[in-house]
């Protein structure tokens, strides 16, 4: 784009020319995308970095003074929403990985005040579904905190917690769909390691 051609758009844009938008995106959404993949490194978070930079464009239009080309004031706001998104997912990780730090000490807290009964018990007297549940809790309070915690997390939060899907999809910050998942590995891997003690038991309600 010759720069009469550029000064054109950009008065079009400030005018808030619909077709001028269209032809914004026309121009620079491919190169915009290319730019943001490089450094997302994912399709999803390019795609979403090229939207929030044409919105951004069309909405500043009115700040750009002309002193470069409109392609490279177009590349730097494209630079700087992806180091910001980048921030963020840094930011998030982080916070997950706190919040899984503090959901595994609270999983350990629990398994550790969970009482486990002495071997001279004597259950001679307590009937045996009880007595299978009562056995089973203690091998969930020794199994649970050997988890993986992306696994452990959604179990300790579903079937401990007794959170809903929605409710723990929200604390995770995760789709429902991913809490489940992880809910069903988490509780496959759970049954794996209790072994015998799952045998006759309906161990967890399916995930809502």
């Amino acid at each position: 784009m010759d720069r009469t051609d550029e000064r054109q758009l950009i008065s079009r844009l400030q005018t808030g020319d619909e077709e001028a938008v269209r032809e914004l995106a026309d121009r620079y959404s491919h190169r915009i995308f290319q730019m943001a993949l490089r450094h997302m490194k994912n399709r999803e978070d390019a795609e979403e970095v090229t939207q929030d930079v044409l919105l951004k464009v069309y909405r500043k239009i009115d700040r750009f003074r002309g002193d470069a080309a409109l392609s490279s004031w177009i590349y730097r706001i494209t630079f700087n929403t992806a180091m910001s998104r980048l921030r963020t997912h840094r930011a998030e990780r982080a916070a997950e990985a706190e919040r899984d730090r503090a959901l595994a000490q609270r999983t350990h807290d629990w398994a550790a005040e969970t009482p486990v009964p002495h071997h001279t018990a004597d259950w001679s007297h307590m009937p045996d579904e009880e007595l299978l549940r009562h056995q089973l809790r203690d091998a969930v309070a020794d199994a649970l905190p050997k988890l993986p915690e992306i696994y452990r997390t959604p179990v300790v939060l579903r079937d401990i917690e007794g959170l809903s899907t929605e409710e723990a999809s929200i604390r995770l910050r995760v789709k429902d769909q991913t809490l489940k998942s992880r809910l069903h590995r988490g509780r496959v891997m759970l049954r794996r390691q209790l072994g015998a003690f799952t045998s006759g038991l309906e161990l967890h309600r399916e995930a809502a």
